[in-house]
């Protein structure tokens, strides 16, 4: 087929490309005009960078998927918004990895405009020198495709999609800064009904131990309290059953309970309901919004209030816990009732992994304070291991703690990079404590299935990693900064394969701060001999022994933070593949 054929048929395929016109824009370039590998980037104006939205053709390890503007051929590209054309990737020394592990030899780039704004950038790579005429076609392609996107993401559509990623993110934020759970339910509740052009809308917490829902805040209804038995009404059903309910005319479900409306004096039609689970999959409340203005409540209105309904999740927690301890403990102290809210933030055990045996250790101090660990399953053969710890103690730690905790989450959602996931994580942390506060955090993901984990360290104490049988010592100290002080910071991920019999360390400052009379710290030394002198029993044995050294040390001056110590033991070999 000529390249003019091809043309045509191409122009065809992205007409009906829909939801898969994204990858099909690069598998085309492969496919039908001889690219050894296309990559098509997305500009997002806000972070000044491009991130890599698809790839197809020659694949290479460790591609960094975002570039700041004037940063390699991508990030050159966007910068001048020129096009670049048959450049050896050698001419790039050492920026970027992928020009490094990759057998490429050039690459050539079109800036994706529509009028004068960048939309994104086409990168197509090749092993030898590509002969002018085919240089020709691929920029035709790249005018095509950059018309073609512009249809794809309409400014209506794309401001949608960043402004419900805003308000998500702000949600998030709200959450985290104040106990007064109601008073955020009540803006929580404002923002899902504007977001999905609702007339009304409730949440509802369930009381497992007396079989009921009640209302904590509904809009609309001048805080009339709502109490009704488990499966009663479609809040009740979707309380007992878990399902959603997304009905044009709630009149026409058989479960729909009519006497909310004579007594409200209200006429329902179209109606949303779902449940808001809590992460160990418990149903804990209910949100319903009710009256979209478009006459129905749209899929995009379920995905968005799905996302949201996790971060609910946690208020509705955090606000049982606060009523539960007024009503219990009403002289308790602000600092005991932040202490079970923060452990609550946290995992009670640590997750069963093959291959793995892992265990931790929590010694709180009687403050309230900000280390936190947590344990994130990516998928079936991925974990993302989590330890930071807040500068400082106290609420104000306490609370920033718990931002943190949800901010991560919220992105590990949305980001598949260590990389972006940290520079996004500091830029926010940065933006909410405006500098007050700062956090050193590290974050290991392992690959399970090949024994294999990258990491980024920002500032924290560096992990041991001691070798089986040879006793060698490595400490996991590639990163950056720490979180929140810096912004703009960048950071460079770490890679380590990992053997039978291998143990890993991670522990907070509050281990090896402990002094001696004479001020000697406990250290990293005395941590790194005892895990070698325990390295052939299971973690919890390995944590167990760190406890009694430390304990036993002759300590004059015992540290005032928290205490966290996490063991991971490799049990068994990874499927090793050639990287």
């Amino acid at each position: 087929m000529s390249h003019a054929d091809a043309l045509a048929v191409a122009m065809s395929e992205l007409a009906g490309g829909g939801d898969e016109l994204l990858p099909l824009m690069t598998e085309v370039l492969v496919d039908r005009f001889d690219a050894d590998r296309a990559e098509l980037w997305l500009w997002d104006e806000t972070s000044d960078s491009c991130y890599l939205t698809s790839t197809a053709g020659t694949h290479a390890s460790h591609r960094r998927d975002y570039a700041r503007a004037g940063a390699g051929p991508i990030g050159k590209i966007a910068q001048g918004r020129r096009v670049l054309e048959n450049t050896p990737l050698s001419s790039f020394g050492g920026q970027d990895e992928f020009t490094q592990n990759a057998d490429l030899a050039s690459v050539s780039g079109y800036p994706l405009l529509a009028g004068h704004e960048l939309l994104g950038v086409l990168a197509i790579y090749s092993g030898q020198t590509v002969p002018e005429e085919l240089l020709g076609w691929w920029q035709v392609y790249a005018g095509m495709a950059a018309g073609r996107l512009e249809s794809f993401l309409s400014s209506q559509h794309k401001d949608r999609q960043i402004s419900r990623l805003s308000v998500l993110f702000e949600a998030t934020r709200l959450l985290n800064s104040t106990l007064d759970m109601a008073e955020l339910l009540e803006l929580i509740l404002k923002i899902a009904r504007t977001e999905t052009n609702a007339d009304r809308s409730g949440v509802f917490l369930v009381d497992h131990k007396r079989q009921e829902l009640w209302s904590i805040v509904a809009s609309g209804l001048d805080h009339h309290e709502i109490r009704l038995p488990l499966g009663t009404g479609v809040a009740g059903r979707v309380a007992k059953t878990g399902e959603i309910v997304n009905a044009e005319d709630a009149y026409a479900l058989e479960f729909f309970d009519r006497s909310f409306d004579q007594k409200f004096g209200y006429r329902t039609t179209s109606l949303l309901c779902m449940p808001i689970r809590h992460n160990t999959g418990l149903i804990v409340g209910v949100i319903e919004l009710l009256n979209a203005r478009d006459g129905k409540f749209s899929q995009e209105d379920c995905d968005f209030l799905q996302r949201l309904s996790g971060h609910i999740a946690m208020a509705l927690q955090n606000a049982r816990l606060h009523r539960e301890s007024l009503e219990k403990q009403r002289h308790v102290n602000e600092l005991t009732l932040a202490r079970s809210i923060q452990r609550n933030l946290m995992p009670d055990a640590p997750p069963v992994v093959p291959g793995y045996d892992i265990a931790v250790l929590s010694d709180p101090c009687f403050d309230v304070g900000g280390d936190y660990y947590d344990f994130l399953n990516l998928g079936p053969q991925s974990l993302l291991l989590v330890l930071a710890d807040v500068e400082g103690k106290g609420i104000t730690s306490a609370l920033v703690m718990s931002n943190l905790q949800a901010t991560l989450r919220a992105l590990v959602m949305h980001l598949h990079s260590l990389e972006v996931l940290v520079f996004s994580l500091n830029e926010m942390m940065h933006t909410s404590t405006g500098a007050g506060k700062y956090i050193s955090l590290f974050l290991g993901l392992v690959d399970t299935r090949r024994n294999l984990m990258h990491y980024i360290n920002a500032g924290h104490v560096p992990p041991i990693l001691v070798r089986a049988g040879s006793g060698e010592v490595r400490h996991l100290d590639e990163g950056g900064t720490v979180i929140g002080l810096f912004p703009g910071a960048d950071y460079r991920r770490g890679s380590v394969r990992l053997f039978a019999d291998d143990v890993l360390v991670c522990c907070s400052d509050g281990v090896l701060e402990i002094a001696d009379e004479h001020h000697q710290e406990f250290g990293v030394d005395r941590l790194a001999a005892c895990i070698r002198r325990h390295a052939d029993r299971s973690a919890q044995s390995i944590v167990d022994a760190v406890l009694t050294e430390v304990a036993d040390y002759p300590a004059s001056s015992m540290s005032g933070d928290d205490k966290v110590v996490l063991v991971m033991k490799v049990t068994a070999d990874g499927t090793l593949s050639a990287e």
